[in-house]
């Protein structure tokens, strides 16, 4: 398996590990209702830190409804954003990760508007995923889009870290079809990560992750890739002072845990690098931080599995590993 194909399911792996306990802002909440979090989890009600219950959106039109059954629990206090997920299943970005990867796969390159006809069809489809909670980015796509806004143009600007999900599917998609050089890679990335995310520290953080990526691939040591794509965010030696510290004092305090660039980023690029040697560690060193460890996982699962590899017992457990077009059962680790 190739270097950026491990970095995407590890991606996966790091949202699928996270997600139970995604978007707890009160951690002693989380060692409460998860204290043996060690592997895939399912989630459970209540989720006392829920923020659901202020959440609205009416679609305009039949064209802009992609809540469909899940809509009655907005509105309604306690209630898990991931409810129906089982263990080892992803969150609703990442879902769409794995669609992006099977479309570039099935048709050989990138093409944003075959990207943006599957994007709207699939999150159109009643019971294509069972999550509860879909970000407002794609409430504003859709809203604009029911208003007859062509779907290039449908994009906000928004700087939460989410807008990256899908950036490693993308890379590992394009390796895997094209002999690409780095510049125009990187350039397809931004491409795409603006179709819904027309922020510059959401494209700074795309392109930041995708050259890590591609360091890594041409077997740059992890630190290093780190020291040089990163260094604009902060410097290992900023980390090595960090690291005297516990985890949650530094994504809590020093940084934020919630999804906001470029802190989300930044807290990503740590935990990367502390657990530079240790994927299982880094993974749970990332839920347990709670705020929005989903979507850090886009950056520590993806550079983490690109260094280290994927242990089977995270692939066997997998949901959407079964999704995957074609069906890859080697071992990641290799």
């Amino acid at each position: 398996m190739s270097t950026l194909k491990k970095a995407f399911i590890g991606s996966l792996v790091a949202d699928a590990v996270a997600m139970p306990v995604h978007w707890y802002y009160d951690v002693n909440a989380l060692d409460r209702d998860y204290p043996k979090l060690e592997f895939y989890t399912a989630p459970k009600n209540p989720h006392s830190g829920s923020i659901l219950w202020r959440s609205s959106y009416t679609p305009r039109n039949k064209q802009a409804d992609i809540l469909h059954n899940q809509a009655e629990y907005w509105g309604q206090r306690n209630i898990h954003y991931h409810q129906f997920l089982a263990a080892g299943e992803n969150t609703v970005n990442y879902r769409l990760a794995v669609e992006l990867y099977n479309l570039i796969v099935k048709e050989g390159t990138y093409n944003p508007d075959a990207w943006l006809e599957l994007y709207t069809d699939r999150m159109r489809t009643p019971g294509w995923h069972n999550d509860t909670y879909v970000e407002e980015y794609h409430r504003a796509f859709f809203d604009r889009l029911a208003q007859g806004i062509p779907a290039r143009n449908c994009g906000i600007d928004d700087l939460h870290i989410g807008g990256i999900a899908t950036v490693p599917a993308l890379v590992a998609g394009l390796d895997s079809v094209q002999s690409l050089d780095t510049e125009t890679i990187v350039e397809t990335v931004l491409e795409h990560v603006a179709l819904t995310h027309c922020n510059k520290h959401a494209l700074k953080a795309a392109e930041g992750l995708t050259r890590i990526l591609i360091d890594l691939s041409n077997g740059i040591p992890l630190n290093q890739a780190i020291d040089t794509q990163g260094a604009s965010w902060a410097t290992t030696q900023q980390f090595s002072t960090w690291a005297k510290f516990e985890n949650r004092a530094v994504v809590g305090r020093h940084l934020t845990p919630a999804c906001y660039l470029p802190d989300s980023f930044t807290a990503s690029l740590y935990l990367s690098w502390k657990y530079a040697n240790d994927l299982p560690a880094g993974l749970m060193a990332n839920a347990r931080c709670g705020g929005d460890n989903c979507h850090r996982g886009a950056v520590v699962g993806s550079i983490l599995a690109a260094t280290n590899g994927i242990p089977q017992d995270y692939l066997d457990k997998l949901v959407s590993l079964q999704r995957l077009k074609p069906t890859e059962a080697t071992q990641a680790t290799e």
